[in-house]
């Protein structure tokens, strides 16, 4: 029986969070020495993409980037492997939780500095357009990337090449303990700002997983189709602090009623509701054997080798 589009959805959301509760959990053992920015409760956009994304497509993100990696293919081997610094890490246990990397599956690096990536995922866009490949580019931004300059200037310079890039702006209104209100001005809407650059923009609601694919349908067939470069703004929220493996409510930036609200939002139980018995049936099969399978790939990093002291300053450069 091939799965619907709905189970495909679900099994990546649930893996994606199941994997970051993991590393929630097993952070207190003081194992994993990176900063950790957990994506548990706004994992749809990422599964979204990941049903579109292809092998010859390229992708690049931020410091939240456990979600993209995953949904696009990378091995969650060895990105926990990366986390405990491990040889066998997607970065050679070099980068950690905010570095990851596999140029296999086209997933070209993310980046801890906000807005970063944005002018890579330009420059490699760029490239796609030069060997005039079918190839699209994702860069993976916050709300807060467009409060950098060089969101403006990668913006402006793909919409003056018409390159084939997808700009997925995760709005999830808060830049570490700050909402949205002090840092933007009132009633000004991404998306709106992003258009008014030249992009072909829309907006929708990054809990909805269906309609986030929707949005993300329509922006990769533009841009296969050689239409002008695309922004898709998603709504969503994360559960957890900004950093870290707990929960921060106890600090007061957000209220008591917001924290409800999106909780009741929250994308896999917003799917799961919409489900046939025989798709509930197939998704709670899969997550029979969920915990195992985590606990080993945890089990295999915790028992893997530390890079060699001899390779410390191999690749560096300054």
């Amino acid at each position: 029986m091939n799965e619907t589009l709905e189970v495909r959805l679900l099994k990546k959301m649930i893996f994606i969070r199941s994997f970051e509760k993991a590393i929630s959990d097993e952070y207190k053992n003081q194992e994993m020495r990176c900063p950790v920015h957990l994506s548990i409760g706004q994992e749809a956009p990422a599964a979204a993409i990941g049903e579109l994304f292809k092998k010859t497509d390229y992708a690049v993100s931020s410091h939240r980037s456990h979600a993209h990696y995953l949904s696009l293919g990378g091995s969650p081997q060895a990105m926990i492997s990366e986390l405990y610094g491990k040889a066998n890490g997607c970065s050679k246990g070099r980068g950690g939780s905010m570095h990851l990397i596999d140029e296999s599956i086209g997933f070209m690096g993310s980046t801890a500095i906000v807005g970063n990536s944005i002018p890579v995922g330009i420059g490699l866009a760029k490239a796609v357009k030069l060997n005039r490949s079918k190839s699209i580019v994702c860069i993976f931004i916050g709300d807060a990337a467009v409060e950098t300059g060089v969101f403006y200037e990668s913006a402006n310079f793909a919409a003056t090449s018409n390159l084939p890039v997808l700009f997925i702006c995760e709005n999830n209104l808060y830049s570490v303990y700050t909402d949205l209100h002090p840092r933007q001005p009132e009633n000004r809407k991404i998306y709106e700002l992003a258009s008014s650059i030249g992009l072909d923009s829309s907006c929708g609601d990054g809990n909805n997983a269906l309609e986030t694919y929707k949005l993300f349908k329509l922006a990769v067939e533009n841009l296969r189709n050689g239409s002008k470069p695309q922004f898709v703004e998603l709504m969503t929220y994360r559960t957890l602090e900004h950093c870290g493996p707990n929960n921060d409510d106890y600090l007061g930036y957000r209220n008591e009623d917001e924290i409800t609200n999106w909780k009741d939002r929250d994308p896999i139980s917003n799917l799961l509701r919409n489900l046939s018995e025989e798709n509930i049936t197939l998704v709670e099969n899969y997550k029979k054997n969920l915990q195992t399978e985590i606990s080993n790939i945890f089990k295999k990093a915790q028992n893997s080798n530390f890079p060699p002291k001899e390779d410390a300053y191999v690749d560096e450069y300054a």
